[in-house]
């Protein structure tokens, strides 16, 4: 039976005096993409921050495999072969989208260039603004720069955080199309409030409310349950 690439065990999240993840359980299964969901403020940023260590666990475990990664700085979990886009996305406005990926890549190797023939299929804009600033782009253009640049390293599972917040859904559908081709090639989880985009990528998802995991199961048995929708997401 294939293991989880990523286990969370009753992990808890302190923010100040605030106790956000309250015994978040979660095992991510390799190949496939999830999708956190639930309303705003329900802990699924938290749970994505805390994973990388940006927001340590007050409490419980995070394994990546066999390696346990609860107290890992965020740099030995990137090094651990974890990226991470976050909702800000990152991107470094006064550098050439070049520069940005070459800050991107852990090493330059055969294997980074080569991605980057999958890149520019995916992303065409890239390669057309590849000497010109990262601030010249479009909201789009800069979401799909952040994932790239993720997506150019050697890591075996991506975080990915809100990528069509406040792009056309015209942009929306052309992410969805490149993280569909993505996920093929690496385990990918995904925090995303538009269900359209959420049921055209996803496999499995998990539901979070009040910092707490209450449902998960395959996405295809979630786009037809319309009370669990509409209970947790507020969607008929």
């Amino acid at each position: 039976m294939t293991e989880p690439i990523l286990r969370l065990e009753g992990v808890h999240t302190f923010i100040a005096q605030h106790h956000i993840l309250q015994g978040v359980d979660m095992a991510v299964m390799p190949g496939r993409a999830t999708v956190l969901l639930g309303r705003n403020g329900a802990g699924k940023s938290t749970t994505m921050r805390t994973v990388m260590g940006l927001t340590p666990a007050g409490r419980g475990s995070i394994r990546l495999g066999e390696r346990d990664i609860t107290k890992a700085r965020p740099y030995e979990v990137a090094q651990a072969g974890v990226g991470f886009v976050p909702e800000d996305q990152a991107v470094i406005y006064s550098l050439s989208v070049e520069e940005n990926f070459r800050l991107a890549m852990l090493s330059e190797n055969e294997d980074s260039w080569r991605r980057m023939d999958t890149i520019f299929e995916l992303f065409p804009a890239l390669k057309k603004f590849w000497r010109s600033k990262a601030g010249v782009l479009s909201g789009g253009q800069k979401q799909m720069l952040a994932i790239a640049r993720a997506f150019v390293g050697d890591h075996k599972l991506l975080l990915i955080d809100e990528p069509s917040k406040g792009l056309a859904p015209i942009v929306v559908d052309q992410l969805i199309d490149s993280l569909n081709h993505i996920k093929e090639h690496t385990t990918i989880i995904l925090v995303e409030q538009n269900f359209h985009m959420a049921s055209h990528v996803g496999s499995d998802y998990f539901i979070l409310d009040d910092g707490r995991v209450v449902h998960q199961g395959l996405m295809e048995a979630l786009v037809d349950d319309r009370p669990l929708k509409q209970k947790y997401l507020g969607i008929a």
